[in-house]
């Protein structure tokens, strides 16, 4: 009988506290969302430790840790043409992602991302954030080869596919 009793009330207890957890906060976040500085999902620099981090298994499944096929073949920016370039818009889970750039002496002079998702608040508020990130890291880098922006994936993978896709137009 004590059994019934005490089962009983563990799942009252369960049922309570799962339907008393809030799930969303909505628009009233009270946590700011931009860190202190820019984060990225990969180093600048790889250390012996994030190689070693790097070869297990688990870091192979997750979203930022799996390359696509712009980022295993960099462009170089030998060769690049003078001119201003529009690479295509990739589809994201989020929305079209499109990147424009402006190559001068051979060097990318201006990044802009034509293109993002922005349908709603949080989308707006991860790539306002993001893009200037992106932006920064294509001029640096000048190529597709860029650190992607932690908390925006989607659109950093969609930035760096298009990029490459400009990158491309502007060498042949």
């Amino acid at each position: 009988m004590k059994r019934i009793v005490y089962s009983v009330l563990a799942t009252i207890s369960g049922l309570v506290l799962l339907l008393s957890y809030r799930t969303s906060l909505g628009e009233a976040v009270s946590a700011p969302l931009e860190p202190a500085g820019p984060t990225t999902a990969t180093a600048a620099a790889p250390s012996p430790t994030a190689s070693a981090a790097a070869s297990t298994p688990s870091q192979a499944s997750t979203p930022a840790a799996t390359s696509s096929p712009a980022a295993s073949t960099p462009a170089t920016t030998s060769g690049l043409k003078d001119g201003t370039y529009t690479g295509s818009a990739v589809n994201t889970r989020y929305g079209p992602v499109q990147v424009q750039i402006t190559v001068s002496g051979g060097q990318i002079t201006d990044a802009q991302a034509t293109e993002y998702p922005d349908s709603n608040g949080r989308d707006q508020r991860i790539n306002e954030r993001a893009v200037p990130i992106l932006v920064s890291e294509t001029l640096s880098s000048q190529s597709a080869s860029i650190d992607f922006v932690s908390g925006a994936t989607y659109t950093s993978n969609g930035y760096q596919q298009s990029l490459q896709s400009a990158l491309d137009q502007a060498t042949s």
